[in-house]
């Protein structure tokens, strides 16, 4: 039970409770189990309070330093804790239902099975911290720092996790799925995620799955490996360096999308032989997605790309050459592999993609034929 003498003295206000802190900074200070409901704290000094137990509904903590306090089996629903100091304090078991923690630095904190159903932790450093077994869902995450953080048996689906930071992050028993943002999330280094996580999370992002140090082998198998039908064929693309802009804002949506896709200056590696790198990287890939427009139909480099996958689809017996269409350079050929294509092929129209509903139109309509069923056809036709 909370000491009655610290009870108190917080009791007497905020400038009052900091200087008798500041005069006694080493006792052991006693909260614990005490109704603080509703109360201002904000910037008070709690650092290191025992506060097991207590009930803070709705206390206003922002800016308030509870570096290393003991906040265990606390109530903190909707407390507002706005850019608080709570390194290495103890909140297993808390109630932070709705709570306000963005900009919180948590860094090493302990949240073994916190409860954080709809939290606002935005921006909040989470670095180090172990959240094993605590309830995320529909957390706002976006910005926060989870470097090296525990995520055993934690329930993130419906968290926002726009651009988090991951990096050496533990994502054991995790259920990610239904996460917002997980394709913008950013990584300072590989994370360690264990086949359940993977199982019960369903499809994710692949360019998550990259950065969290996932070989391309094993993400090209993983649908198999988690008896999930695959739901894009992977492409290589083919385009002119006149076209940079439009084809790197391709392929990061077709990644967002859980399309695995290569191009060159994303993915050479510094030491590739360049002609061997790109002929090998079609082969692997199941399409050559084209992108025609005047200057690639002119370039020798893309002609040889084509005549590549040309190759491929005659000794596979399958299709191969997927074209779109920047302008109409390509309806204008009479000769050549541009007319060939022109003449043999459905090509999808991107003509209008600096115009964003066009753009997603087009890209709606290439994502659709781009998927694969069972038997691995395709799926519709580009018009």
């Amino acid at each position: 039970m909370a000491n009655p003498k610290h009870l108190a003295k917080l009791k007497e206000g905020v400038e009052s409770w900091n200087s008798w802190r500041r005069n006694n900074e080493f006792n052991e200070v006693d909260l614990s189990g005490a109704d603080l409901s509703d109360v201002n704290f904000s910037e008070a000094d709690l650092s290191g309070v025992d506060l097991k137990r207590a009930s803070l509904i709705g206390a206003n903590l922002v800016k308030t330093n509870l570096n290393q306090a003991d906040l265990s089996w606390a109530d903190l629903r909707e407390v507002e804790l706005r850019e608080a100091i709570l390194k290495h304090a103890n909140l297993g078991w808390a109630n932070l239902r709705g709570a306000n923690l963005r900009g919180a630095n948590l860094k090493r904190a302990n949240l073994n099975s916190v409860d954080l159903n709809g939290a606002d932790l935005s921006g909040a450093d989470l670095n180090g911290v172990n959240l094993s077994g605590a309830d995320l869902n529909g957390v706002n995450l976006s910005r926060a720092d989870l470097y090296k953080a525990n995520l055993y048996k934690v329930d993130l689906s419906g968290a926002n996790l726009w651009e988090t930071l991951f990096g050496w992050t533990i994502f054991a028993f995790t259920n990610l799925s239904a996460t917002k943002g997980l394709e913008r999330c950013s990584h300072g280094g590989p994370s360690s995620i264990d086949y359940n996580t993977l199982k019960q999370s369903g499809s994710l992002p692949v360019n998550f799955l990259r950065g969290s140090g996932l070989p391309d082998v094993f993400i090209d198998y993983l649908p198999s490996l988690l008896e999930q039908p695959i739901q894009f064929y992977s492409c290589f693309i083919s385009y002119s360096s006149q076209d940079e802009e439009f084809t790197r804002r391709l392929y990061t949506d077709l990644q967002d999308q859980g399309v695995r896709c290569w191009y060159a200056p994303e993915d050479m590696k510094i030491g590739d032989k360049i002609r061997v790198r790109i002929d090998e990287v079609i082969r692997l890939h199941e399409k050559l997605l084209i992108v025609l427009s005047d200057t690639s139909v002119a370039s020798d480099w893309v002609e040889k790309e084509v005549e590549t996958a040309f190759e491929k689809e005659w000794n596979n017996k399958e299709t191969v050459l997927f074209p779109i269409r920047l302008d109409d350079a390509v309806m204008d050929c009479e000769t050549g592999w541009a007319a060939d294509i022109r003449r043999t092929r459905h090509i999808g129209d991107f003509g209008k993609w600096k115009d964003h509903d066009a753009y997603k139109e087009s890209l709606d309509k290439l994502l659709r034929d781009l998927k694969a069923d069972q038997n691995g056809r395709m799926m519709g036709n580009l018009d």
